[in-house]
């Protein structure tokens, strides 16, 4: 939290711009190895030929979809201690990102699901948790553009960031909770695919990670000049 503090708290006009440029060159360089990897490095799968492609990015999705939702429980727990709005600016900030996440994790799944299952979707816990998760932070979302109050409006939502990261674990070993006909990809072993299929994936992991980093920096930065303005209309009586 220290970190992302001080990222936050970037005071030199520049630093901000040349932080923003860094990121965005690492996101497109390991985007591009990320592409690579999965579609001409990586074997083709035997079962389910080429379409099979798609997982690595739709785990990137997920996983990335995690780390925005454990963001948003940090931001929420930092809000509620010490009443910094930043906080839940980064929470909010993260919130919408990782909903971006987790639609693109359920689309990504239901395409790959027909040629795989031969439906585009089915009631498996995995895929309903992940639904459920995608509700919850709508309902955040939603939640925050019904109150008008903004100390209200932040403690209320830190609430629901806190109570709705609960169902991350959950979605997470869901898989191993119920049976299910998802596919798990970390036995006690190690990873079930072949080398270069790992290699694929750890670099669609990476990529989306900067993705959401990058986003999150952009997005951020965007709250924290809102919250300037607004604080600058009520020190001029404006509001």
């Amino acid at each position: 939290m220290q970190a992302i503090a001080s990222l936050w708290n970037r005071s030199l006009p520049g630093a901000g711009t040349r932080l923003r440029l860094a990121l965005l060159a690492a996101t497109l360089a390991v985007g591009l190895l990320a592409l690579y990897l999965a579609f001409v490095y990586a074997p083709k799968e035997a079962t389910m030929g080429h379409v099979q492609r798609i997982f690595y990015f739709h785990v990137g999705a997920a996983w990335t979809s995690f780390l925005a939702f454990f963001v948003v429980f940090l931001g929420g727990v930092a809000y509620l201690r010490t009443r910094d709005r930043r906080w839940d600016a980064l929470a909010l900030s993260s919130a919408e990102i990782g909903l971006i996440f987790t639609t693109i994790t359920l689309a990504t799944g239901s395409i790959w699901a027909k040629p795989a299952w031969g439906a585009w979707w089915t009631w498996d816990p995995r895929l309903t948790t992940t639904t459920i998760l995608w509700l919850i932070f709508v309902a955040y979302l939603i939640l925050r553009s019904s109150i008008d109050e903004p100390d209200r409006r932040a403690r209320f939502a830190a609430v629901v960031g806190i109570v709705g990261f609960v169902d991350v674990p959950i979605v997470f070993l869901s898989i191993r909770l119920w049976r299910t006909i998802h596919p798990v990809l970390v036995k006690s072993e190690g990873f079930d695919m072949a080398p270069e299929m790992v290699h694929a994936l750890l670099a669609a992991l990476l990529a989306c990670t900067l993705v959401y980093a990058y986003l999150l920096l952009v997005r951020t930065s965007l709250e924290r000049r809102r919250l300037e303005v607004e604080a600058a209309k009520q020190a001029l009586g404006l509001y």
